[in-house]
């Protein structure tokens, strides 16, 4: 006589007050981000599709009634206005120069605040001061105690007589914003050197690789991460820098040292060119996402998201 075994039972399904009980849960744990989100756009989302809005007008509003739909006319306008782009490779310009400059005085500062020595707690905070300062006053600072031509600090040092802002206007500008992101670079550096494995750089030394070859070998694949940080975030930060132009050169001479912001600017107070600065408003901002995407993915090679950091 044949044995009937029965199958155990198959699992009952969640019942459908266990589900709306689950859903009810989840609601109550994003409820409090509830008003961070709508306050996030409400500030961000909908003054970029309004500004989206009026890219497709052309209306200037020193001309009463001048305001008419002109589709892509002036993203065309945009892409042929010499100004525009010659605005456009200074951006390109100061963000690449400063962040480079800037990582690599950050760099340099960083190993040497790394190291025990007297005083380190105070030098650190004085190196790190030019970041807490506001950007306006310290481009302030910069053009009545350095750049100026009679009583300036770079003048009186080299027994010269020169008009930084008028004949170096880019240099100038440039010059302030690393002395401004400098300290920022390094504070990020420096806490990926803070972040390394002495008992590594300790074997390192016990088997006689000497201070370039540990640095090399060791201490900059270790860092990559954080100069892909300091990179991106830079970036971000100075290519939409508006302070230092406006209050030191004011775009000038001409259009020497005009960036996009700053142009921008021009177009829609000075201009009151509301149509054609809103499409160059559209354009940076397409440009930066572009730019910070692919920054991220190159993060995302050092940062592996689905396993952890390599």
């Amino acid at each position: 006589m044949t044995a009937v075994v029965e199958a155990p039972p198959s699992p009952e399904p969640p019942s459908t007050r266990t589900r709306a009980q689950q859903r009810s849960a989840a609601w109550k744990r994003r409820a409090p981000l509830l008003p961070a989100l709508l306050f996030t756009i409400a500030v961000t989302q909908v003054p970029f599709l309004v500004t989206v809005f009026y890219s497709f007008q052309s209306w200037n509003m020193v001309r009463p009634g001048s305001r008419h739909f002109v589709g892509f006319d002036n993203y065309v306008d945009v892409f042929t206005d010499s100004v525009f782009l010659s605005a456009l490779g200074n951006t390109v310009t100061i963000t690449v120069v400063c962040v480079l400059v800037a990582m690599l005085l950050g760099l340099g500062l960083a190993l040497l605040l790394d190291r025990q020595f007297l005083g380190r707690g105070i030098v650190r905070t004085l190196l790190i001061t030019p970041f807490l300062i506001l950007p306006a006053a310290g481009a302030l600072l910069w053009k009545t105690t350095m750049f100026d031509p009679t009583y300036g600090l770079l003048n009186w040092a080299f027994g010269i007589e020169v008009e930084w802002l008028s004949d170096y206007p880019l240099a100038a500008v440039m010059t302030q914003i690393v002395w401004q992101w400098t300290p920022f670079m390094m504070l990020l550096i420096l806490a990926g050197l803070q972040a390394q494995s002495r008992e590594v750089l300790e074997a390192a030394q016990v088997d006689g690789a000497g201070r370039w070859r540990t640095f090399v070998s060791i201490t900059l694949p270790q860092l990559s991460r954080y100069l892909q940080l300091a990179v991106l975030l830079g970036a971000i930060y100075i290519v939409n820098s508006f302070d230092a132009i406006f209050l030191m050169t004011q775009g000038g001479p001409g259009t020497a040292s005009t960036n996009l912001p700053y142009y921008i600017y021009q177009r829609a107070f000075e201009g009151f060119d509301v149509g054609q600065s809103s499409a160059m408003g559209v354009v940076v901002v397409a440009m930066t996402l572009i730019v910070a995407t692919f920054a991220l993915r190159l993060m995302f090679r050092a940062f592996d998201v689905s396993r952890g950091v390599k």
